[in-house]
């Protein structure tokens, strides 16, 4: 194999799953593997070759999907400002409601794709749990709100993705900022 058919290899693949990434967001997790490699603009050969069997690639754009949830935690548990950082995951997970309905659905759903990632969905989890309690001891939450109640209103607008995406759209960001201002402890921006 050439340097010019690895790196025509390695960009296929990336190309695959970037491809397959938004049809699964888009579309859910049963998007035909014939459509996939259609969309990409390849035969569907070199889709399977690179990825044998569906679970094969779903794994890979799941992976992909939960490193970014991943980076994206440990951001906002770096930032010095709890408030902020609160905030900001919220709107983040607002935004990956409406942009990533398949994939979320996958992996809060009972998919068994969500399987190997059991680990970083309670990572995450106990991350959000320190975002709630930095922001509660920070005085910018209200005392009165528990981690299960701010779950709550994110359960709440992950109701909102069954919406069609144009009206999901504004409506997770109405709901995130109503959540937002009902959470903190006095009136913010």
């Amino acid at each position: 194999m050439t340097r010019n058919t690895r790196t025509d290899a390695v960009h296929n693949q990336r190309h695959i799953v970037t491809v397959a990434r938004a049809a699964f967001a888009a579309d859910g997790l049963e998007v035909p593997m014939r459509e996939i490699a259609r969309r990409a603009g390849l035969g569907v050969a070199t889709l399977y070759r690179h990825f044998p069997s569906r679970p094969d690639l779903i794994g890979a754009v799941l992976t992909e999907q939960v490193a970014v949830c991943g980076a994206e935690m440990q951001a906002a548990l770096a930032d010095p400002d709890p408030w902020r950082a609160l905030r900001g995951t919220i709107h983040r997970f607002s935004e990956h409601q409406v942009r990533d309905r398949g994939l979320n659905e996958a992996l809060f759903g009972s998919h068994t794709a969500a399987a190997p990632f059991a680990g970083q969905r309670r990572a995450h989890a106990q991350g959000f749990e320190r975002l709630v309690e930095r922001a509660r001891s920070a005085g910018a939450l209200r005392r009165d709100l528990s981690v299960e109640d701010v779950r709550t209103g994110l359960m709440a607008i992950s109701s909102f993705r069954t919406l069609p995406p144009e009206r999901a759209t504004t409506a997770v960001r109405r709901l995130a900022n109503l959540l937002i201002a009902g959470m903190a402890a006095t009136p913010r921006g």
